[in-house]
């Protein structure tokens, strides 16, 4: 009797021992839910962006007009992310697309670094989030009020790099210097009916000269 209350023992003290080795594999298995406060950025993983289902996590991002970017190729259309990578943009009287970027997908994009944001990933997309809430109450101006102001009141809004002094012009001079092409065609679809019409341009103005 002793020897099989031993084996009773050793059998439940076994048995104890894998419950308290599957808790802790199951613990280590569940995802960890930090509260961001913007000093965590190693720790975060951001989503890759998908330039295919235009997810661009974290990134300004820009688009060229019909005509106007023709003429003006560093004039274009301008968009801001969710951390989720889908796109919300000022894209006309009171209408902020979300996932449908007017006139089409991205051909530039900036990002930026989360933990720069007050609040890091909460506190950026409550910023876009309410941008986007009051810009659908405004009228689209296109030289006072119009979608880079969009991006730039979720910029101050997050208080980006200590700032709340982003502006329409702000943003654009920043697209053109940190902005990076969607490849080849990001590059060809913003510059290439620029270099048609100024070489036609120079040819009519060669020809005619003589």
């Amino acid at each position: 009797m002793e020897g099989l209350s031993e084996d009773q023992d050793s059998s439940a003290n076994s048995t104890t021992s894998s419950n308290k080795i599957f808790y802790l594999e199951s613990q280590s298995n569940s995802p960890v839910r930090p509260n961001w406060n913007g000093n965590e950025i190693d720790s975060l993983i951001i989503s890759p962006m998908d330039h295919t289902t235009s997810r661009y996590p974290f990134c300004i991002v820009w688009t060229p007009l019909p005509f106007i970017t023709w003429f003006f190729p560093f004039i274009g259309h301008m968009g801001i992310a969710m951390s989720s990578g889908v796109i919300r943009d000022f894209a006309g009287p009171y209408h902020v697309s979300e996932d449908d970027m007017a006139f089409g997908k991205p051909t530039k994009y900036w990002q930026l670094k989360v933990n720069k944001a007050r609040g890091g990933q909460n506190g950026w997309d409550r910023a876009v989030t309410d941008a986007s809430e009051a810009y659908k109450k405004r009228m689209h101006n296109l030289f006072c009020d119009n979608c880079h102001s969009h991006v730039a009141m979720a910029l101050n809004l997050m208080h980006y790099d200590d700032s709340t002094s982003w502006n329409m012009v702000r943003l654009a001079f920043c697209m053109l210097w940190n902005g990076k092409y969607v490849g080849l065609c990001g590059w060809l679809k913003t510059w290439l009916p620029f270099i048609i019409i100024a070489s036609l341009s120079y040819c009519a103005y060669y020809f005619t000269s003589k």
